[in-house]
């Protein structure tokens, strides 16, 4: 990581209510002796914070506060519907995540409310059977989710078949869907993604007699790259319709039709070797299943003497096996079939039946944290654009939840940013 980047946002603390700062209670039956319950336990445990301070604005106009005063880290939050302390006790992250997409809360900082309740998990309700209970049909929908050839077309088409215009609104004009590498705190969203490539390019050795087989391609953009800096060939794939036609569509704007094909395949399915091979945020949605499948096939392409880059989100390898067993929010909503590997769970399932090795890896996690709050802060600023596409003011509040849920996971290191290189043992 660069000495010149701290992970700090050059926006500063983002106004996260938008239309929710004029929401007030809403209407509905009265909180449940659960919520009552609920409510009593989650106001008991704010002189438990350790880190951060969190003021809470109660319906009946009561405050109370909790953590250390003077902390820098801090946030406020206005329950507008007690339900949400039913919801969050029951439910868990997935009722924090459905209580805020209802309005049941606001708070005048999303990132830092998160970033308190992750860095002080002691303080928060623990998972009960009654917690795994209400989670259950969640925990069956994402494992039905499975990322056969079939499957990962559906759950691909559920998130980046969207609305190629929607994604066009708050990523760079390159669009790309990854983190990006900020060599300085000026850096800008677009220079940070092209660092991003020129950095995994040289990891793995790219030159202008490459091949590079890039497995998920998005819009194209790594591939257009590559073939710009490097002068090299890139065959690139995707399952998503949408991804495909606009990726063509800009290869050929580029003038690049001669060195860049881009094809609508499964990774299953792709045939003949390369000298290198690229994988960008691609194996999050391949699925635990599927790694060991993932890997044979890039072993079986990857020609003699080649290498392999990946950046993937990863999960820590000491919170690997609880996360795995139950679905999360994101999962639920924003990416199906999706599930984060930890290195121990890649190096495991690439030396299962090939030789392929770690040569080179990297966290960069707060680059990831720093693009989704350059991401999220064009997202806000687009928001009548937002709603001129079609989407209402449900998914608006959903897509900020994950936004900035990703954003805090990041800056707490909840989860990483790995770039690895591999190649095979004994070449």
């Amino acid at each position: 990581m660069s000495d010149h980047f701290d992970g700090d946002s050059p926006h500063g603390s983002f106004d996260a209510t938008f239309s929710l700062s004029q929401a007030g209670p809403q209407p509905g039956r009265s909180p449940g002796l659960v919520s009552r319950l609920a409510k009593r336990t989650a106001l008991a445990a704010l002189p438990t914070i350790r880190e951060g301070r969190l003021t809470v604005h109660l319906p009946d106009g009561s405050v109370q506060q909790g953590g250390d005063p003077s902390a820098p880290l801090h946030a406020s939050m206005w329950i507008d519907d007690e339900r949400f302390f039913g919801e969050f006790a029951r439910r868990g992250d997935i009722g924090v995540g459905d209580s805020y997409v209802a309005g049941h809360w606001r708070t005048d900082d999303l990132v830092r409310l998160l970033e308190i309740g992750l860095r002080n998990e002691h303080a928060l309700p623990q998972a009960t059977w009654l917690t795994r209970l209400l989670n259950l049909p969640s925990d069956l929908e994402h494992r039905l989710r499975s990322n056969t050839r079939a499957g990962s077309r559906r759950n691909i088409h559920a998130h980046y078949d969207l609305s190629n215009e929607l994604f066009a609104l708050f990523l760079d004009p390159a669009m790309v869907y990854s983190a990006g590498y900020y060599e300085r705190t000026s850096d800008s969203l677009a220079l940070a993604q092209q660092q991003k490539f020129q950095r995994l390019g040289d990891a793995v050795g790219l030159r202008a007699d490459a091949h590079v087989l890039e497995i998920g391609c998005g819009w194209g953009a790594f591939a257009i790259f590559a073939a710009r800096a490097y002068g090299c060939r890139v065959t690139a794939i995707t399952v998503s319709q949408e991804q495909f036609a606009l990726a063509r569509s800009r290869v050929e704007a580029a003038g690049l039709s001669e060195r860049v094909e881009i094809r609508l395949c499964d990774y299953r399915d792709v045939s003949g070797q390369y000298s290198h091979l690229v994988s960008i945020e691609m194996l999050e949605a391949v699925g635990r299943q599927h790694w060991q499948t993932f890997f044979e096939v890039c072993d079986r392409c990857l020609a003699p003497g080649g290498a392999l880059a990946i950046q993937t989100i990863g999960m820590p390898d000491h919170r690997f096996d609880a996360y795995a067993r139950h679905a999360d929010w994101i999962q639920k909503y924003i990416f199906p079939g999706g599930l984060l590997p930890s290195l121990g769970q890649l190096c495991q399932a690439s030396s299962a039946t090939t030789r392929l090795t770690v040569r080179w890896v990297d966290d960069i996690a707060p680059h990831y944290a720093r693009t989704l709050a350059d991401w999220r802060g064009r997202f806000l600023d687009r928001l009548d654009d937002v709603r001129g596409l079609g989407f209402d003011e449900r998914f608006i509040r959903m897509w900020e939840f994950y936004l900035a849920s990703c954003e805090a996971m990041f800056r707490t290191r909840m989860i990483s940013t790995l770039q690895l290189v591999m190649a095979r043992a004994g070449e």
